[in-house]
């Protein structure tokens, strides 16, 4: 199989009005640009659409220079692509053994609004469904639980979460017969649902367990049936993944006139776990013949040689991203990527 030389990378982004979406873009893309990222980094992250790479950056010297956050986005169905680009190398015989020459990371922000009211009229309908049907081919999602309100809750917070996932449990069954052709289920489908802790800074004895286990203990049944829409809505739903990942994650540290925008937790590891976290369930789950044929097709073609070489073996990445990274054999990563759910090769 011909690897391609530019590979694609989608993720998906779901959170209410307010949640810290745009706030935790615009400090992804802003930190790229700034001279000690430049200096270090084996990466140049360039915005595909000059405008939107300015917008971002705008917001990000608007927080670091003058404490200023961005401003809510209203029902903006907005889609971010970035292209990863390996640094020029004077070693030609390395530059040509690279196993890819970019990567292009597309961001889906879906609006926080569908979650929590309905659309006024057809042409928003539409145009809802044709949103959710941009992001299919995303391999992750992460699933926005504001810290704010979290906060605002305190002592009940099971009232906040079980409306945060009863929103997006009826938001899902509201769109399946518009999203399934025929009533087929999907192939291509986000299949990792990671819960993701926004303005994480609030908290500042929260870990990621204590998070897990604040949502298991107050939502669990929430989750659960939250599993059983996203599942309904696929070919091959015991390769799915919800709630059995959570992330925390803060844009920058917020105190009164300053946002300390070196301050931040978890954006380091968006794209490290959506990259290596795909290829290390798919191969369990193509392990346990869990993954029907033309899933299995789509999901690890190339998987491989994206986690490996993006991130690289020797990428100081903690935690679980960074111990998977390092138990990973790259040429027995690029095989299982080559192979279906039964290791025969997939056909180009």
């Amino acid at each position: 199989m011909q690897v391609s030389r530019k590979l694609e990378q989608h993720i998906a982004v779901f959170g209410e009005s307010g949640s810290g979406k745009t706030v935790l873009l615009s400090s992804f893309y802003g930190a790229t640009q700034e001279p000690h990222y430049l200096q270090k980094s084996l990466f140049n992250v360039v915005a595909d659409d000059i405008g939107q790479g300015s917008r971002l950056q705008r917001n990000y010297l608007g927080m670091r220079d003058a404490a200023k956050v961005p401003d809510t986005t209203r029902f903006a169905a907005t889609s971010y692509s970035f292209s990863v680009k390996l640094r020029d190398d004077s070693d030609n015989n390395a530059a040509k053994n690279r196993p890819f020459d970019a990567v292009r990371l597309v961001w889906h922000d879906y609006p926080g609004e569908w979650f929590e009211q309905n659309v006024s009229g057809s042409e928003e309908a539409q145009r809802r469904i044709d949103t959710f049907k941009s992001l299919l081919g995303s391999d992750v999602a992460f699933l926005m639980v504001d810290g704010q309100r979290l906060m605002d809750n305190e002592g009940e917070e099971e009232r906040y979460l079980k409306s945060l996932f009863s929103n997006f449990r009826n938001a899902l069954l509201t769109l399946k017969d518009d999203l399934l052709d025929d009533g087929k289920p999907l192939v291509e489908f986000p299949r990792i649902w990671i819960i993701a802790l926004s303005k994480a800074d609030l908290f500042p004895e929260m870990n990621v367990y204590k998070f897990r286990d604040l949502l298991i203990g107050k939502v669990c049944d929430e989750i659960d049936e939250l599993r059983k829409a996203l599942a309904g809505l696929i070919e091959g739903s015991s390769a799915l993944s919800v709630g059995e990942d959570f992330v925390l994650l803060s844009s920058a540290k917020f105190d009164p006139g300053k946002i300390s925008v070196t301050e931040r937790i978890g954006i380091e590891l968006i794209l490290p776990i959506a990259t290596v976290l795909p290829f290390e369930r798919h191969v369990r789950w193509m392990h346990a013949k869990e993954l029907p044929g033309k899933v299995a097709e789509n999901l690890l073609r190339g998987a491989g040689t994206l986690a490996v070489a993006l991130v690289g073996r020797n990428s100081k990445v903690p935690g679980r991203v960074g111990r998977m990274l390092k138990s990973l054999d790259p040429r027995l990563v690029d095989e299982a990527a080559k192979k279906d759910e039964f290791g025969r090769p997939v056909q180009a």
